[in-house]
């Protein structure tokens, strides 16, 4: 938020013709919080982001102030873990105009067709498909759990529930690219990094796995049906919906009968927000940062959120920022 409010501040400045750059620095090689504390250099290295010489850093300085750029970011990286990680959740095109992302992009590409299937390979497939599909999906299952036990410390497969999003037990795009990396070489298949975010449980992605390794070589696979085609006059359903809304709508019903009675939904400032409303009001419309009236259209309990359901205690939610809820 604070780096955020920094890249605002300059967009802001130079809007008004003032002088102003944000710059974005990765890790110094000689100071800095990478440098000081051995976790967060570890970190940066597994990304990509790799501590910059001094000299370098001020030449580069020099640069960004001649530029007349009004936010940069000013970076070392090996594009090869950088890009890899950077894109695990999804393709981006922020990296799209630089050369070396390009060149990894391009040398990722490559289909799991054009790729000659190896003995290794071979001789796993040829043990799954001698078995019965049951233990099929429990040699697979286990190799999951095991690769994901490993990846985020746990010192054996038994800690990993088959059935448990990848996103509550720790992933991140970082460990997201490392599972990623390990089966790969351990089925010798190409997989993409968005694999555990589009597979999102350890037995979602077993089973994206063993199609993949026996259906993808199965010859005498049946071929794939056609989709069915909606009739052009399917009519339009509502299954559900849920709304909110200030004046305490909270329903369908409620914002139906909102709108044909024509209520205001304008009131007091909330005093559940944590707001200095007496510092907040300003009579003068033109005072920065504050507001010139005391009403307005807000949400009833926008602090609250369902803790349970995410797995979070009653004292962890109370500590947590509410952009965080």
């Amino acid at each position: 938020a604070a780096n955020a409010y920094l890249d605002a501040l300059a967009e802001v400045r130079r809007a008004e013709g003032l002088p102003a750059t944000s710059i974005a620095w990765g890790p110094w090689a000689e100071d800095g919080m990478a440098v000081s504390s051995a976790e967060v250099s570890r970190t940066l290295r597994r990304t990509g982001m790799l501590p910059m010489d001094p000299e370098l850093a001020v030449k580069a300085l020099e640069r960004a102030l001649v530029l007349g750029d009004t936010a940069l970011a000013l970076v070392d990286a090996d594009w090869k873990h950088f890009a890899g990680t950077f894109e695990a959740r999804q393709l981006s095109r922020m990296l799209s105009g630089i050369p070396e992302v390009a060149r990894v992009t391009e040398a990722t590409t490559i289909t799991a067709e054009d790729t000659p299937l190896t003995e290794e390979t071979s001789a796993l497939v040829r043990k799954l498909a001698g078995l019965p599909e049951a233990e099929q999906r429990r040699i697979v299952l286990e190799l999951v759990r095991a690769h994901v036990a490993a990846v985020l410390g746990y010192a054996g497969a038994d800690a990993i529930a088959p059935g448990r999003a990848f996103t509550e037990i720790g992933f991140d795009s970082l460990t997201a690219v490392n599972l990623r990396n390990r089966l790969t070489e351990a089925t010798d298949m190409r997989l993409s990094a968005t694999l555990v975010f589009d597979y999102p449980t350890p037995a979602a992605l077993a089973d994206h796995l063993l199609t993949e390794l026996l259906g993808s070589h199965d010859e005498e696979a049946d071929p794939a049906l056609p989709a069915a085609v909606a009739a052009a006059d399917e009519p339009l359903a509502i299954v559900a919906m849920s709304c909110r809304f200030p004046g305490g709508v909270e329903t369908a019903e409620e914002l139906w009968d909102l709108l044909a009675a024509g209520k205001d939904t304008i009131s007091d400032f909330p005093t559940d927000r944590g707001w200095d409303l007496d510092g907040l009001y300003d009579a003068d419309p033109d005072a920065l940062g504050k507001s010139y009236v005391r009403e307005g259209a807000f949400l009833a309990e926008v602090g609250g959120f369902d803790a349970d359901f995410f797995g979070i205690s009653p004292r962890e939610a109370l500590a947590m920022d509410p952009q965080q809820r």
